[in-house]
């Protein structure tokens, strides 16, 4: 399995390999040991999740409270994604800053997100199968969004296709909004947190 980091820190790509033969093909999406070597630590699976969208869903953008924040490895089991990964760590110097990859079924490649980072994909085509392996519980009181459609991050949704949102995340706060209401997660707590999974 091939690990590249992206351009945010704490955001990386992993590539694995499929087999196939006259039966079909086979995929490990998420190997242990390939993640440990790229991060230096085990990845704590606390829940699974599986979403299944239409074609030009918008889910996110999504983050949660540091500490102890939320890490997701993601992938997508059929169909295709535009995944968006946006640096909303004040103090970080790439705070603000947007990487997207397309991830798709064929491929398997995924991706995966430290703590503080905002997360959104769009699906690309209908029945869009996407998995996730989070590192704590889901917890509604520490779960938080920021607009996909705010015109100050210009999210790189696919052309020609309309964003379908929920009302939830049409009614979040810019990332602005978010940043003067205090409500984003510092730079320091997620370093912190970083160190602590490094022991």
């Amino acid at each position: 399995m091939k690990a590249t980091p992206l351009s945010i820190e704490g955001a990386w790509l992993f590539e694995p390999t499929t087999f196939a033969d006259h039966r079909g093909s086979f995929t490990a999406p998420f190997q242990g040991p390939a993640f440990r070597d790229a991060l230096g630590f085990d990845l704590t699976v606390a829940q699974t999740n599986q979403s299944v969208s239409a074609r030009g869903v918008v889910r996110g953008v999504h983050y949660a409270d540091v500490p102890p924040g939320q890490a997701k490895y993601l992938y997508v089991a059929a169909g295709a994604v535009r995944d968006v990964v946006v640096d909303l760590r004040v103090g970080s110097p790439t705070f603000g800053r947007v990487e997207a990859v397309d991830l798709d079924a064929a491929s398997m490649r995924a991706v995966y997100l430290s703590e503080g980072l905002g997360h959104a994909f769009q699906a690309l085509a209908d029945t869009t199968v996407v998995g996730y392996l989070c590192s704590t519980s889901y917890t509604p009181a520490a779960e938080h969004g920021i607009s996909p459609l705010d015109p100050a991050l210009a999210l790189p949704w696919a052309e020609g296709v309309e964003p379908v949102l929920s009302d939830k995340d049409r009614g979040a706060p810019t990332l602005d909004e978010a940043l003067a209401a205090g409500a984003l997660p510092t730079w320091e707590s997620c370093r912190a947190r970083l160190a602590e999974l490094r022991g």
